[in-house]
């Protein structure tokens, strides 16, 4: 686990080194850039005022920076994983795009909306599904702050999906392009993408898996790379997987279930653990802990971080009337060993990657690639959240959200199959390079 690489001071000695004017220069290049090759294409005013926004948010975001990172910016290795996979992506589409004869120049304009509507969707997710956990109880200021606070990890990666599917499709109607053919290219890019996003969150120690004892386990720091030397009496700056395990009683033997808005269950005791020789079981309901009593699982978490971290005894008063006392746990330098999930989303993105490239000549209609993305990648990540611990099950249904969704895209990927099956052979860029620019011209204004 990584999760800081390095730092950027703004000053050194009073200096000046490093600061948001450098990122506003590289901003108005990027910006200038843009608008211009917009122009160069031969792109309408109205194209170049819609690319106006998105640009602007960037500048915005970047005025922003003392305020979220006044000591310096930090370079967290979740971020950097995250640009190395939005580069990728866009560099395998733009060579695709040029194989087929269309301007590359528009991967890059699509690229913009991608990242941008991908990162508020993967955000929102986020932010909506642990809201009770990570951002509740906070000032207005210190919520917000936290919300935008991106490059500490956080993102959702079907909130991600939601989210540029929505900039994905106002952008290709706004510039008359074909929805398929452009769903096509990129279903690569994306699969790419989730491969270098998924070992960002190796690096960041967030989607996690369950304890195991299989040789290739992983073991997680106490504390984030960030607050290694720091004497810290947070729930925050514990690493993700230490953090749970610490506040939902692994440390101690047992295991509370992973619904926050419901009591507080024991779904787990060790066998032979102090716990499970005090006479805790499967199914028990706590009322209180250490005196306190217990509304949520929230306020259980809350308690039993407390009382690991002062290395007490915790007293378990059940819902049933018993009282049971587990012994102090030791703290340990390193989580629990768990699945390396994210290293397994990260293999299975780099499969999908290379099968949706390899299947891209294949397809016999426009859509295949996207729908070979939706059909594989919903059943791989529905098994893959049978050994993740980090999200609770939702909706009554005893699954992950993750999962539902997961239901939900392989049921579109299915339904696109079916419309395509019904549809004549053919696609609109088959895997020809364009013998000279007029074709080239002539293929991108076809669509």
């Amino acid at each position: 686990m990584c999760s800081e690489l390095f730092h950027i001071p703004y000053r050194i000695g009073g200096v000046p080194i490093f600061g948001v004017g450098v990122l506003l220069a590289i901003w108005l290049i990027a910006s200038a850039a843009t608008v211009f090759g917009l122009i160069r294409r031969g792109g309408t005013i109205t194209e170049i005022i819609g690319a106006l926004p998105v640009l602007l948010l960037l500048g915005a975001a970047i005025l922003f920076l003392p305020r979220v990172f006044p000591d310096g910016l930090p370079v967290r290795g979740y971020g950097v994983m995250l640009l190395v996979g939005i580069t990728s992506g866009v560099v395998l589409a733009m060579y695709r795009a040029r194989q087929g004869g269309l301007n590359p120049e528009i991967i890059l304009s699509l690229a913009i909306w991608l990242v941008v509507s991908g990162v508020i969707g993967a955000r929102l997710f986020y932010v909506t599904e642990y809201w009770d956990e990570s951002f509740a109880g906070r000032s207005v200021r210190d919520t917000f702050l936290e919300v935008i606070n991106i490059p500490e990890g956080g993102l959702v990666i079907y909130g991600g999906l939601v989210g540029a599917a929505v900039g994905f499709t106002i952008f290709v109607l706004k510039h008359r392009l074909p929805l398929l053919a452009m769903a096509d290219l990129i279903a690569p890019s994306m699969a790419i993408g989730l491969a270098f996003g998924r070992i960002g969150c190796f690096l960041n120690g967030c989607c996690y898996g369950g304890q195991t004892d299989l040789p290739w386990h992983v073991t997680f720091p106490k504390f984030s790379s960030r607050f290694e030397s720091a004497n810290s009496a947070d729930l925050q700056h514990y690493s993700p997987p230490y953090a749970d395990q610490a506040s939902r009683g692994e440390m101690h033997g047992f295991r509370m279930n992973s619904q926050g808005d419901q009591p507080a269950v024991i779904t787990h005791v060790d066998p032979d653990s102090p716990a499970a020789g005090a006479g805790l079981k499967v199914g028990d309901s706590i009322a209180a802990i250490n005196g306190d009593i217990i509304h949520s699982l929230v306020d259980a978490k809350f308690r039993m971080f407390d009382a690991f971290k002062s290395q007490s005894p915790i007293h378990l008063t059940l819902r049933d009337g018993r009282s049971i006392s587990v012994p102090a746990a030791t703290i340990p330098e390193r989580s629990r060993p768990v699945h390396p999930t994210q290293l397994y989303s990260a293999i299975d993105g780099a499969i999908l990657g290379w099968l949706l490239w390899t299947f891209y000549p294949l397809r016999r209609h426009d859509g295949e690639a996207i729908a070979l993305l939706l059909t594989v990648h919903p059943i791989t990540r529905f098994l893959l959240e049978v050994i993740r611990t980090d999200e609770p099950a939702v909706f009554g249904t005893g699954m992950t959200i993750s999962q539902n969704v997961s239901l939900v895209l392989l049921a579109c990927g299915t339904a696109l199959w079916w419309h395509l099956s019904r549809k004549p052979t053919g696609v609109l860029w088959p895997l020809t390079i364009a013998s000279d620019a007029s074709e080239r011209a002539a293929v991108v204004h076809s669509g």
